[in-house]
């Protein structure tokens, strides 16, 4: 299930987030409880500063026990007609189907709103996120930007 996500979240998600191994493809590190919440305390907005994005986000529960296991994202731009999506499942509920189950039902809901060009940038290595693309009826392309094959579900491609 897909709950939006709040800053009330940060304590449970600070564990979500915890292993070094999400980290391997994109950077960064395992966030602290007062980071998270001052980011999702920005993302609460649901908008750029600028208005020019709208910012969505949801916790990624489980649905017998509501558990936390990762998050779902889209930034939406150009008047509601583009989306850049990402997903994120934590180390210890992987391989369970959470992030395919999640990001196909994120893009077909961004489908239903009227976007009609959805992306995910994926490390050319992680073969996990990349089947999780493919379910989501994601194609790869041949861009690349910063390093990651830029995946891409066209309403235009259908």
């Amino acid at each position: 299930m897909l709950e939006p996500l709040t800053r009330a979240d940060a304590k449970e998600m600070v564990h979500v987030l915890g292993d070094e191994r999400l980290y391997e493809f994109t950077g960064g590190h395992p966030p602290a409880v007062a980071e998270l919440r001052e980011r999702y305390a920005r993302w609460e907005s649901r908008r750029s500063p600028d208005g020019s994005e709208e910012w969505l986000n949801w916790t990624v529960r489980r649905v017998d026990d509501r558990a936390a296991v990762g998050t779902v994202q889209a930034t939406v731009t150009e008047g509601g007609r583009r989306a850049e999506v990402a997903w994120l499942i934590g180390a210890e509920w992987q391989g369970r189907s959470y992030a395919s189950e999640a990001a196909r039902a994120l893009v077909d809901w961004l489908e239903l709103r009227g976007v009609s060009v959805i992306t995910a940038h994926i490390h050319p290595g992680h073969r996990a996120s990349q089947a999780v693309a493919r379910h989501a009826g994601l194609v790869a392309t041949d861009a690349l930007e910063d390093g990651e094959v830029v995946w891409q579900r066209s309403s235009l491609q259908r």
